[in-house]
């Protein structure tokens, strides 16, 4: 049986030129470059190599001068941090030297930590860094981008971001070892815990969702929760704020609240309310801003279920805003919320 001879070079695919190639390259070569491999890939360009059969030395000069074209033409060299750190090895560099170019090339052990930081809810992270050290979060604040640097200390107790950011103004390059010790505390005490703070996180999203919700479509969401994931439904209700709880605001926090709010949407939120909540609102005013507010919802008339609802959310949103911010208190009646006299 004769061998057959490959003489037209239109014809080779892909694979038959990368073995060709290869074999052209000498052993030598060809086992380092399968040293770089997966198993598959070997696997296919040997199959390959083996039903070659005798190749025409006019196609392995074209294949070369081809070759030699693209790379020259693209700079399409594929390089890797694998392969360059063994090209360091082979020129003699000691182990130490070649661990210092790697960590530059491959930047800080934690530089995907601080990308997946910038991801992730400026409330769960500021809630995490006010219990650190306020040098750690200027370093942390240093490293996210700086939109989301600014969330994250718009949500820091004030004194304590105002320490934060002197901080950040006094600070120089960070040592490399500061910035380990840094990444270490990220890693072990956050990064490990983000998953179960995710879930926890992912039940007041849920929660927000709700408020949002009209009573009917509420009422029917929870319902159907109840039969299908009642833990879940129980941790939702727990976290929903309504504006019926805003009766937990001491005196300051309510009139905070009045001062924030937006004088046209009151009339129709305290339409709807209870006598209690109305009374608590009344009370934290002046006299006459109270009679002029009592005057404004008498001469409104019966008003829409839908403007109620949706003038009270809004009154909910500014308490949630103002809480976040740390300039009132929302109780919610866990232990830990009561306060002593």
């Amino acid at each position: 049986m004769s061998m057959r001879v490959r003489e037209d070079y239109r014809t080779l695919s892909g694979t038959e030129k990368a073995a060709i190639f290869m074999l052209a390259l000498g052993e030598d070569y060809t086992a380092k470059i399968f040293e770089m491999m997966d198993d598959e890939e070997i696997l296919e360009l040997s199959q390959t190599m083996s039903t070659l059969g005798r190749i025409d030395a006019t196609v392995v000069e074209r294949l070369f001068v081809d070759f030699a074209e693209q790379m020259s033409g693209s700079n399409a060299l594929v390089g890797t941090q694998d392969s360059t750190e063994r090209l360091l090895a082979k020129a003699g560099m000691s182990p130490e030297k070649i661990e210092t170019i790697m960590e530059e090339i491959r930047g800080p052990a934690g530089r995907t930590m601080w990308e997946k930081l910038t991801n992730v809810n400026e409330d769960i992270l500021a809630n995490f860094l006010q219990k650190e050290y306020p040098q750690t979060v200027a370093v942390v604040m240093s490293k996210i981008s700086t939109d989301h640097a600014a969330r994250v200390l718009a949500l820091l107790p004030d004194n304590f971001a105002l320490e934060v950011i002197h901080r950040m103004l006094r600070m120089e390059a960070v040592q490399r070892d500061v910035l380990d010790d840094v990444e270490r505390t990220l890693r072990t005490e956050f990064m490990s815990n983000l998953a179960r703070t995710a879930r926890h996180d992912s039940h007041e999203v849920m929660a927000n969702i709700f408020n949002n919700f009209d009573r009917t479509a509420e009422q029917n969401f929870m319902d159907l929760l109840e039969k299908t994931v009642p833990e879940s439904a129980e941790k939702i209700r727990s976290l929903m704020f309504t504006f019926d709880d805003l009766s937990g605001l001491d005196p300051a926090s309510i009139q905070t609240l009045i001062r924030a709010c937006d004088k046209e949407k009151m009339p129709t939120a305290l339409k709807g309310a209870t006598e209690s909540i109305r009374d608590l609102f009344f009370s934290n005013m002046s006299e006459r801003a109270a009679k002029i507010m009592k005057e404004d919802m008498a001469a409104m008339g019966p008003v829409r279920l839908k403007d109620v609802e949706e003038s009270q959310q809004y009154i909910v949103g500014i308490a949630k805003e103002l809480e976040a911010r740390g300039e009132i208190t929302i109780a919610t009646g866990a232990e830990e919320d009561e306060l002593i006299y």
